[in-house]
């Protein structure tokens, strides 16, 4: 997506790694609309889903941040039995609606009970886990030989989408600490942000070497279902209405010289590991 409105761990959102854990405001304004988020944002790849179950010992999931339920669905569906973890109720509610079990905290701040788990995932979400945390908690709550799988979109709309946005964003927002941001960022950056994530896994000692895994896929867009996705985004969900308005008039500007539609090359980015055996 475009640069400025990120919600992905590479690089994250709105600061730096070991900050963006730090902006709840921004982090939890995404039930601001529930229902828009739960319809405009994308699938992940089934292969990733497939793959991720076939590589874990067992079908019981926790998922950090679970949001609406976009990813736990995607997992229910391919035989697992999922937790959802979110800390906005108005995130967690639709997802429980659709027959997702949900609990309210923080991952940080989630009291397990006891409870284990065989997979652990976040989905678009690890970005708002204190990297200090994290890691090391998720080895605490998987059972030997549990996967642990951090896994999110990168999606940059062509220039023409993307450059009409930034500017936008900066005439209406310039106050908002994204609209410093370039209008698109290459897919090394993004990687060079998986890879930090890695890091942080095996300094636990806890966990196999992790892994990378990558997805490439086009999905086309009409003008009307970007305009729907982009306000579910994380530069945008504290935007006044009136600011709001205004940038989304120039991106369907420039969705409409591109004869009202465009295609969207994602890549679906990975980092997982492995828990190892010995406590």
């Amino acid at each position: 997506m475009p640069t400025l409105p990120r919600e992905r761990p590479e690089p994250p959102e709105p600061h730096q790694p070991s900050q963006a854990h730090e902006a709840r405001r921004t982090a939890e304004s995404f039930g601001a609309d529930a229902h828009r988020y739960d319809q405009a944002r994308p699938r992940y790849p089934d292969d990733l889903v497939a793959r991720t179950v076939a590589g874990s010992p067992g079908p019981e999931v926790l998922d950090i941040g679970c949001g609406t339920g976009i990813a736990a669905r995607q997992f229910q569906a391919a035989g697992c039995t999922v937790l959802g973890l979110d800390p906005d109720v108005r995130m967690a509610d639709p997802a429980r609606a659709r027959g997702l079990p949900v609990e309210v905290a923080t991952f940080e701040a989630w009291d397990p009970a006891g409870r284990t788990f065989d997979t652990v995932i976040a989905a678009q979400s690890w970005h708002w886990v204190d990297p200090a945390v994290g890691a090391a908690k998720a080895a605490r709550v998987l059972r030997p030989n549990g996967r642990l799988a951090i896994f999110g979109h990168v999606f940059e709309p062509p220039a023409e989408v993307a450059e009409p946005f930034a500017a936008a964003f900066r005439r209406v927002a310039p106050e908002s600490p994204f609209s410093s941001q370039p209008a698109r960022r290459p897919l090394e950056t993004y990687q060079a942000g998986y890879a930090k994530i890695a890091d942080t896994i095996r300094e636990t000692g806890r966990f196999s070497a992790p892994e990378q895994w990558r997805y490439d896929w086009d999905r086309p867009y009409t003008r009307d279902q970007w305009l729907d996705l982009l306000p579910t985004t994380g530069a945008l969900t504290r935007l006044r209405p009136d600011q709001l308005t205004e940038i989304l008039a120039a991106v369907g500007h420039a969705i409409d010289t591109l004869g009202g539609r465009f295609t969207m090359h994602y890549t679906t980015l990975a980092t997982t590991a492995t828990r190892t055996a010995a406590p």
